[in-house]
């Protein structure tokens, strides 16, 4: 199986590129081969490279017949912004290939379940190997992408047959209104946030449950926010107390607390 790396967002070292291939080696041996874009590696102050760079690479990856899945190297931001021209360039060979990723890759994520792509998920994604336990990380989203290992998949799928989605609240709320918008009916919606104070927190739970769109949910699972930034003035609750009350206004289900977040527990969710 071969399976390419393409950075949407921010880039990679070769080190960081090293490691994932000798976990892959370790477990599969020559029957798993990750192929990293030279794209990974390029750095135009944020990016891993122009976005006419990333986009030409992401298309590449995802049009080789020689490929059988598309990994995410690292998040950050730059997806929404190569997002348009990528999808511009895809062929029928790109449809039956795997893609994993989640926080800015959940861009490519969305638009290419929009598109009817049905290989798109959440998940870890190669940079998140430098996390404390990463190498399980890195080995979760092979099994997945390699095997289909349901121990890779967030525990609630083992049970609930309804379609899910999963995105960090600044990129879902990013996609509304925007042609990659998810189709929310019925699915069930995890979110999970990193690194951001808790009136943004609020502010953006009160845009995403606002629309009458996500309203058509099943409902909402809460993943871990992690790396709160401290608010000032205190805000006075919590980032799972304000997505609750959120939910109660809006009349979305709270469904429970799903595995997910910018962590190395983070698991996979299959888009539908």
């Amino acid at each position: 199986m071969r399976i390419a790396v393409t950075a949407p967002s921010r880039p990679i070292s070769p080190e960081t590129a090293e490691r994932a291939r000798m976990v892959a080696s370790e477990r599969w041996g020559a029957a798993v081969e990750l192929v990293f874009h030279a794209q990974c590696f390029l750095q135009d102050g944020h990016f891993a490279g122009p976005d006419a760079a990333r986009a030409a690479a992401f298309a590449e990856a995802a049009n080789d017949p020689r490929v059988d899945a598309v990994w995410f190297a690292r998040g950050g931001y730059g997806s929404g912004r190569m997002v348009e021209a990528a999808l511009g360039r895809l062929e029928p060979a790109a449809r039956s290939k795997r893609y994993l990723g989640y926080s800015d890759g959940g861009v490519l994520l969305a638009a290419l379940r929009r598109a009817g792509f049905e290989g798109a998920a959440h998940g870890p994604m190669v940079d998140d190997i430098r996390r404390d336990g990463g190498e399980q990380a890195a080995l979760r989203a092979l099994s997945w992408l390699v095997e289909g290992d349901p121990s890779a998949l967030e525990p609630s799928l083992w049970d609930d047959p309804r379609p899910a989605l999963a995105f960090n609240i600044a990129i879902v709320s990013g996609l509304l209104g925007t042609p990659w918008e998810p189709d929310f009916e019925g699915r069930v919606l995890m979110l999970e946030e990193v690194a951001e104070p808790t009136y943004r927190a609020d502010r953006m739970l009160w845009q995403l449950t606002s629309n009458p769109r996500v309203r058509r949910v099943a409902g909402i699972r809460l993943g871990r926010f992690n790396q709160v930034v401290p608010n000032d003035p205190e805000f006075g609750r919590d980032e799972d107390a304000i997505a609750r009350e959120w939910c109660e206004r809006s009349g979305i289900p709270v469904l429970g607390q799903a595995d997910i977040g910018h962590d190395a527990a983070n698991k996979v969710v299959p888009f539908g």
